[in-house]
């Protein structure tokens, strides 16, 4: 078992998680291209690694997760890098953070045009924890 050796599941609080859950139904409905292409290198790995994409953790729902390793991944659009969703994106991972997951950010772009450059970080790292 990897790094959450309660291999269990981090969710909202109860009076939210029902609503997250229908949200996170929805962008995974309506997940961008970038998303699209890494949920698809991802869910077909090498290495059997399992992850969750659009998963509601705490009162967020985060892009990709791997709840094994405690390693969320984010997948960000241009919106992003507005001194708001900055602001709010540091918060958010501070509080992912304290719950003990380590964040890796990636933008739409590297995404789409360095897919295999992105996902042997995410590889490496997983598997550095697993050592």
């Amino acid at each position: 078992m990897g790094k959450n050796e309660k291999k269990g599941y981090q969710t909202a609080a109860p009076d939210r998680y029902h609503i997250l859950k229908d949200h996170a139904r929805q962008m995974r409905r309506e997940m961008t291209d970038a998303e699209r292409l890494l949920w698809e290198t991802l869910r077909h790995n090498p290495y059997r690694l399992r992850f969750r994409r659009q998963h509601p953790i705490a009162d967020f729902i985060v892009d990709f997760v791997c709840l094994d390793y405690m390693l969320v991944i984010e997948v960000d659009g241009g919106y992003h890098f507005t001194p708001e969703q900055m602001s709010d994106d540091a918060a958010r991972a501070q509080i992912l953070n304290n719950m003990g997951f380590s964040i890796m950010r990636f933008t739409n772009e590297e995404v789409m045009f360095q897919v295999d450059d992105v996902t042997r970080k995410i590889y490496d790292y997983l598997l550095e924890q697993a050592e």
